[in-house]
């Protein structure tokens, strides 16, 4: 029996217990405000990263290894954290992984508020290392979230959570995107018995987010649950997804659950696949801001235009993450290859044509920009969300799902490592010295879109479209 077909049947069979429904929308809910609350204290740096670099003296470069050190580090924790998940649990991971953002965010603004009258190389390494072993620390998230919402959702249910629940972790982005900008020029919070005034300085978007962080985390530590034989529920996975209706307490060994996930070749096509989605995805997030303070000479703490992109950037990622997952449930019935492979061809024109657009003096303008970047922004997330979360619960099972997602997902950080210090350099080296000018930002991604078009059209031709499990 072919697979596309198994994905119809058990989605024409589901039916799931009075209330399961309700139960697993506070589950799903609270996991993904959690995991939202992560990226609050992940996006924090973009906003002030134009500050940063005049603070301290970088070069475009020179931050670009911050942001590395943040994302390399990411990429080794979501490897070596997706096996701890799947002996952890989800939830369990996720707080460890909240709890070391929250340390480590209060102590990057501490050292920066320190540490000025250190040289540029001993702040660099200062802020690189903290950064790095935050990047670790997140790496909790990702994969215990995966775990927990493979064991509430079956097979032909996750490419719509993957769609919502991209939806849900861009929550975290708007906010910070939008209340970033207030924060640097200071703010008054009424209270009933007089104000708090919060002064103007950029420490504070790694002072006031792990707040957000410890109060989200604590609730969903207490009323979230792993899976749900936990809040008295049973639910029928398909018959051929790894150990699905067995002992759903039982922890594998993690040399099984290694050499299981490491030997599907699905797994490490979709990984690469996914290593240029965070190329192009970093890219964007990570230097839009300072894109806008260098380029056109617009600062976020005063340009409308930058605040309204901030804003909408997040937004557009929310509409492509939903578009992609429920195109690929309904239309495609849970086959990731044929969805992923158009989303990175449309992906790749998108950024060609900002690319000559913005090049041209006649047509480049920051309204034009503005809009370029929001349908980068839209392809990219789309992605990510069909690669990075259905298809690596796809891939890995209920059992192994935290792994799968963990490999997958570290290749994408590797990609945005590259994103960091390979395009910031390539911005010191061309940007003043090539006519291009800025534009060379979106020919840098360019090849990398290609790529990952490429690569799902080898998914697609040799799977037949079906729905992939290794």
């Amino acid at each position: 029996m072919g697979e596309g077909h198994n994905v119809e049947q058990v989605a024409a069979e589901i039916r799931h217990p009075p209330g399961y429904r309700f139960r697993r929308g506070q589950n799903w809910f609270l996991v993904g405000l959690t995991y939202a609350s992560y990226y609050m204290c992940r996006y924090n740096i973009y906003i002030v990263a134009p500050r940063i670099m005049d603070a301290f003296g970088l070069n475009n470069f020179q931050f670009g290894i911050i942001d590395t050190a943040r994302n390399w580090c990411y990429s080794i924790g979501q490897f070596v954290n997706g096996l701890f998940t799947d002996r952890l649990g989800g939830k369990q991971a996720m707080l460890v992984g909240a709890v070391l953002t929250i340390i480590l965010n209060i102590a990057f603004g501490t050292v920066s508020l320190l540490a000025t009258s250190l040289g540029t190389f001993a702040i660099l390494v200062a802020l690189a290392t903290i950064r790095g072993l935050d990047g670790y620390s997140q790496a909790f998230g990702a994969p215990g979230m995966v775990k927990i919402n493979t064991a509430w959702f079956p097979r032909a249910e996750r490419g719509r959570f993957a769609g919502v629940f991209g939806m849900m972790i861009q929550f975290g982005n708007i906010a910070i995107n939008s209340i970033g900008p207030f924060l640097l020029t200071g703010l008054t919070i009424p209270l009933v018995f007089g104000v708090v005034k919060i002064p103007a300085h950029w420490q504070n978007l790694f002072f006031l987010p792990p707040v957000a962080v410890a109060v989200i985390t604590t609730l969903m530590f207490i009323f979230a649950r792993n899976h749900p034989e936990e809040a008295g529920y049973q639910v029928q996975h398909a018959a051929d997804e790894d150990h699905a209706n067995d002992d759903h307490d039982q922890k594998l060994p993690l040399r099984v659950i290694f050499k299981t996930v490491a030997s599907k070749p699905m797994v490490w096509v979709t990984a690469c696949a996914y290593f240029c989605t965070g190329v192009v995805r970093t890219a964007v997030n990570t230097w839009w801001v300072v894109y806008f303070d260098r380029q056109w000479g617009l600062d976020i703490a005063t340009s409308t235009l930058v605040v309204v992109t901030g804003a909408l950037l997040p937004i557009t990622a929310v509409i492509g993450s939903i578009s992609s997952g429920v195109i690929s449930d309904l239309l495609f019935r849970g086959r990731r290859a044929p969805v992923a492979c158009g989303l990175y061809l449309l992906e790749t024109g998108v950024i060609l044509a900002a690319a000559l657009l913005l090049s041209n003096s006649a047509y480049a303008t920051p309204l034009l920009a503005s809009v370029m970047l929001m349908l980068i922004s839209l392809t990219a997330n789309s992605t990510h969300s069909i690669l990075g979360t259905a298809a690596a619960m796809d891939l890995g099972g209920r059992k192994m799902a935290g792994f799968a997602a963990g490999v997958i997902d570290s290749f994408q950080y590797i990609g945005a490592g590259l994103a960091g210090i390979g395009l910031g350099l390539t911005l010191d080296s061309m940007v003043s010295k090539s006519t291009l000018g800025w534009s060379v930002w979106f020919f840098f991604m360019a090849p990398f879109s290609g790529l990952g078009t490429l690569l799902m059209a080898y998914v697609w031709y040799a799977t037949h479209g079906r729905s992939v499990r290794g």
